[in-house]
């Protein structure tokens, strides 16, 4: 077989039984086609696998064409924070719960894999966002995220004050929770479940959403994914366990005072699918709607 992809990545959800046997299975399927494989060092150790190569993740993203990420959308939002800055082919075999980033089955992987590495696939880009804390005008902390940055209180149910400006234009100032800066690929996941709308991944847009906003007449908004938010993060606030979440999985510390910037960063993840993928038949599967009526 002809493939474009020479050095295949694997990577997996550490202690997980379920995703080790499928990234075993996929070594040996792989093998066949006498690819580089290397594998992501936590799991790899994991595998007991004799003579293939253990990498850290940066590692992964220099020398990998394709990478093949097995577990949940957790595991993919992991790996594409980091994969994104090296322009890696991903592609994602579900051994999570929804799984909207996860195409292919760990039961029948091989048909869908076999056409992909042939080059029969779909490419779709998806942007991340960089969320950076500023603190008396001094860059204190950033990270990146594939589907939000929350800014929230340390502590369950506490409200905090804060400013939302767009493009340095003040918005408005809230009393709630906290604020969801979502992607297109993050309103199906923590903004939806906080009332946010859902948004289809070409757009070029991102949504605000209030986490219980002391106000009713709040709703979240849609805005140009080229704008640049900032939160002032009021100086009054009586607490100071404040945080921005990247993903659920990178916290950002936040005092009285500091000042939150959201906007897209420069790397895409670059995400494959088998032909014939449609992004209303992952919702319509993952979210339980109607199917045809006729």
């Amino acid at each position: 077989m002809e493939t474009s992809f020479n050095t295949i990545a694997l990577i997996g959800k550490p202690d997980h039984q379920g995703a080790n046997q499928t990234l075993v299975a996929l070594h040996q399927y792989l093998n066949q086609f006498n690819l580089n494989i290397v594998i992501e060092r936590r799991v790899g150790e994991q595998l007991n696998l004799e003579n293939v190569e253990l990498l850290e993740m940066v590692e992964l993203g220099e020398r990998a064409d394709l990478a093949i990420v097995v577990g949940g959308d957790g595991n993919m939002l992991g790996a594409a924070r980091v994969l994104a800055r090296y322009d890696v082919a991903v592609v994602g075999v579900n051994r999570g719960n929804l799984g909207f980033l996860t195409d292919l089955s760990p039961d029948s992987f091989e048909e869908s894999l076999e056409r992909l590495l042939s080059g029969d696939f779909q490419t779709e880009y998806r942007f991340l966002l960089e969320a950076q804390v500023h603190r008396h005008g001094q860059l204190k902390a950033s990270n990146t995220a594939m589907n939000e940055a929350v800014l929230h209180p340390g502590q369950i149910a506490h409200m905090i004050e804060f400013e939302v400006y767009i493009n340095g234009n003040f918005m408005y100032s809230q009393r709630a929770d906290g604020m969801i800066v979502a992607t297109p690929t993050g309103s199906t996941a923590y903004s939806l479940s906080a009332g946010g709308p859902i948004l289809t991944p070409n757009l070029n847009a991102m949504t605000l959403v209030p986490m219980f906003p002391h106000t009713l007449s709040c709703r979240p908004i849609v805005i140009d994914a080229d704008a640049h938010i900032k939160l002032m993060v009021a100086p009054t606030n009586k607490t100071d366990q404040m945080l921005v979440s990247c993903d659920g999985h990178v916290s950002l510390a936040v005092q009285p005072g500091d000042e939150i910037h959201i906007s897209k960063s420069p790397y895409k993840l670059r995400l494959l699918h088998p032909r014939g993928h449609s992004y209303f038949d992952v919702l319509r599967s993952k979210l339980g709607w109607g199917s045809k009526l006729f």
